[in-house]
């Protein structure tokens, strides 16, 4: 079978495979979104998962169809799209491939698993090309541009490249090195005694202490399975952030839906003297941040690593900050329990 992409305006145009995204007049839909139209036995944490599932699965209805296309290029996404075109060069490599599409969206890597430093690598290299060669994600809006359109052309140079870079990675290191070296550092600091980390499982919470914000792929990584992180950092400096895991429907394990945070802000701001006022995104972003505003972030900036944004001083002590967060969660928590395949609107009912 020859696939080939086509850009997500084309998707109407003849049976196509839609990859994490959706749309009307998909023969088949491979996506982690929340409600999305997925074969229940294609059902994967990501959507490259789905796409590996459904390449062992041939008999799938609409996999036959030669057109797949996306409606935003990321890495899990790519990662799907890329597989469906190369079959057999993905499956041979699908374990290394389900790691760098995790990584890509959910940010947490396992080095104890051999190949994590090789899909550390792909991930490194894919970020570099794309901010030097396109925008980085998120980036469309700002250049006047919509992200279905303009994420065309990175799929079509990185599609061809790809399979190179996995087979030789080693000849692409001077683009992935410069992140995957940063990553790798950030790491060993979150190792060291005054870094912590305490888990509080049955709200699916994780607080990192550090003493400097990190890269997301070394704060993301050993809170695997925990669902928020509160960021603690040197100097009363915070973040309190929903992770991807609770947009997408998570195949792998139940979750707790998420709370709209207001009522935290509000009772941060009652507790702040700094000057500054908390804020929080709403629960339908891809991954809400509560912080202790400046200048308001642009979307890009917030889902770029919390190392190159300013994080601001607060006049609340680390213990009372955690004590409030574990609080709000405990309480709006009380009575719910995690399930799969939450739908929006029984995520808005909770709050």
């Amino acid at each position: 079978m020859n696939r080939y992409f086509v850009p997500f305006a084309q998707l109407r145009r003849q049976p196509a495979i839609v990859v994490d995204s959706v749309g009307l007049g998909a023969v088949l839909t491979l996506a982690h979104w929340r409600g999305a139209a997925t074969p229940s036995v294609l059902r994967d944490d990501t959507s490259a998962g789905s796409a590996f599932r459904a390449l062992h699965h041939p008999e799938t209805p609409g996999l036959s169809a030669g057109a797949v296309t996306a409606n935003h290029f990321d890495v899990d996404g790519f990662v799907g799209v890329w597989s469906l075109l190369n079959p057999a060069l993905a499956l041979r490599h699908e374990a290394l491939l389900r790691q760098v599409a995790g990584l890509g969206d959910f940010r947490e890597i396992d080095f104890a698993n051999p190949e994590a430093s090789h899909a550390l690598q792909l991930v490194c290299w894919l970020n570099a090309e794309e901010k030097a060669r396109f925008y980085e994600p998120f980036g469309a809006p700002a250049r006047r541009r919509r992200e279905d359109e303009a994420s065309a052309e990175k799929f079509d140079w990185f599609l061809p490249r790809f399979a190179e870079v996995l087979d030789t990675p080693e000849a692409f290191r001077a683009a992935w090195q410069p992140e995957f070296d940063r990553v790798q550092a950030a790491v060993v600091q979150l190792q060291a005694p005054s870094a912590k980390r305490r888990n509080y499982p049955e709200i699916g919470l994780a607080v990192v202490e550090a003493p400097a914000p990190v890269p997301y792929y070394a704060l993301f990584g050993p809170t695997a399975g925990m669902d928020i992180v509160l960021s603690v950092y040197d100097g009363n400096r915070y973040e309190l952030e929903y992770k991807y895991t609770t947009w997408i429907d998570l195949e792998s394990r139940p979750t707790l839906p998420r709370l709209n945070m207001a009522p935290l802000v509000a009772r941060l701001n009652a507790l702040e003297t700094s000057g500054r006022a908390w804020a929080a995104d709403g629960i339908t972003d891809t991954g809400p941040l509560l912080r202790l505003g400046g200048k308001k972030l642009t979307k890009a900036e917030r889902y770029a690593d919390p190392d190159g944004r300013p994080i601001y001083a607060s006049s609340i002590a680390p213990a009372a900050m955690e004590q409030e967060v574990v609080a709000f969660f405990r309480q709006g928590y009380a009575g719910i329990q995690p399930k799969k395949y939450w739908t929006w609107a029984e995520v808005k009912a909770a709050v």
